[in-house]
């Protein structure tokens, strides 16, 4: 046999052998020749960086007792309610107030601070001061994962002891006027303790049963101080009007349901009684008449308010209801025909 036909055999045999093996040895001959290729490996998600705490800022302030231009004054054993905004609100914060008194650490609280209106949120502190001395207060809040520290200003108030009698002068003198003016007693705010000063403690002390002097106690500054001992109407919705409370002896002016004015009187004793029961001034007498009387207003016969020379602390009139001279002016201003007073025991 030729070469020729040797080559020509050899190829048929191949082709042979090709199709015998089918696609897939095809396919592994074409996968020989065409290169591979990897897939690209993509890095891992990073977590969200934490939120930033949010800067605050807090400002407080003091109420309670009474106050000067300069500082804020309580009775030993008072409370003063320690109060303030702090911005912005964060919910879930907490404010820690902290009460100095002579330098030391005297008192803590813990509160949750509330949302207010406007973005803000509110705290509240109520503080007993049971000992006396100078008190400085301040509130902190000291950092978490959603509010930065912060601080306050400080507050300042003072816890006192103190009683006071006619011809004294000063602070003390000064707050119980400011007290018992702010209660509805009729008095001066002059700093100096005078007889309309005393007259204005012994219409305190006797709408309090109290013992029926002018001297200004620790029990009477006490109550002064914590905003204790007003005159109660026994009508507080009868409009403006007139009261007199027989068993206190006591005169109170009367508007809006609170007693404004209320000054110390003296009614008819037991032989020439007042009269009880609802009336109408129909007539005034300004000036001094015959009979001692000073600026008169009548609301029944000859039954009238009216100044007197003495007015003690217990019935000794003839009937009518006396007032100190001092006052009777101021009174007899205040009082209107067909005015309501009413009297009673």
């Amino acid at each position: 046999m030729s070469r020729l036909h040797t080559t020509a055999a050899a190829l048929l045999a191949t082709a042979a052998a090709f199709a015998l093996a089918g696609p897939a040895a095809a396919q592994e001959a074409e996968q020989a020749q065409t290169p591979t290729t990897t897939a690209p490996v993509l890095p891992a998600p990073q977590p969200k960086p934490a939120p930033k705490p949010k800067p605050g800022a807090a400002k407080i302030s003091v109420e309670g007792g009474l106050s000067t231009s300069k500082l804020r004054y309580v009775a030993r054993g008072g409370v003063v309610e320690i109060s303030g905004t702090v911005r912005p609100f964060v919910p879930g914060q907490v404010a820690n107030l902290v009460v100095r008194r002579a330098g030391k650490a005297v008192g803590h609280k813990r509160v949750k601070i509330k949302r207010a209106r406007g973005g803000a949120g509110r705290i509240e502190f109520a503080y007993k001061a049971r000992k006396k001395g100078l008190y400085r207060a301040i509130v902190r809040h000291r950092g978490s994962e959603r509010q930065q520290a912060f601080e306050s200003n400080s507050v300042r108030f003072k816890a006192i002891v103190e009683a006071a009698n006619v011809g004294e002068r000063g602070t003390k003198v000064l707050l119980l006027q400011r007290g018992l003016e702010q209660l509805g007693y009729a008095v001066g705010v002059t700093g100096y303790y005078d007889d309309g000063t005393a007259r204005a403690v012994v219409a305190f002390r006797k709408v309090n049963d109290m013992e029926r002097i002018g001297y200004a106690s620790t029990a009477v500054f006490s109550q002064v101080l914590q905003g204790k001992g007003a005159f109660k109407p026994r009508y507080p919705d009868a409009g403006y009007h007139v009261e007199y409370d027989w068993s206190r002896q006591t005169l109170a002016f009367v508007r809006d349901g609170k007693a404004f004015r209320v000054y110390h009187s003296s009614s008819g004793k037991p032989s020439t009684p007042t009269v009880f029961g609802t009336f109408t001034f129909y007539r005034k007498e300004p000036g001094t008449n015959s009979l001692g009387m000073v600026h008169s207003n009548y609301f029944i016969r000859g039954y009238a308010i009216h100044g007197y020379k003495d007015v003690p602390t217990y019935p000794a009139s003839a009937g009518c209801l006396r007032v100190p001279v001092p006052n009777a002016l101021q009174i007899d201003q205040m009082i209107e025909i067909g005015m309501k007073i009413m009297v009673y025991q």
